[in-house]
């Protein structure tokens, strides 16, 4: 089990890269959250298996279609015990 906090930087907000990142986790049955910052730049919160969490890594790298990601940075977080996968406001 691994739990990461994922800051995606670039032209992420307002082209539906939240959207994107809430399918993906559902897709590889990840839990926690994705939200815009104030700053412009996206968080990504995941746990999940090793493997998978590492994926998700991989996916917000491309970002969502109309998404031009500039940066991925990643910081390792102790569990957090989420129960699902939200997009929050």
């Amino acid at each position: 089990m691994k739990t990461l906090k994922i800051f995606v930087t670039g032209s992420v907000q307002g082209v539906y890269f939240r959207q994107f990142v809430n399918k993906k986790a559902n897709e590889l049955k990840l839990k926690g959250f994705v939200r815009n910052l104030d700053d412009g730049r996206v968080e990504v919160v995941v746990e999940g298996r090793d493997e998978r969490v590492n994926e998700m890594v991989e996916a917000c790298k491309k970002g969502a279609p109309q998404a031009n990601v500039k940066e991925v940075q990643t910081q390792e977080l102790s569990n957090q015990g989420f129960n699902s996968f939200k997009i929050l406001r």
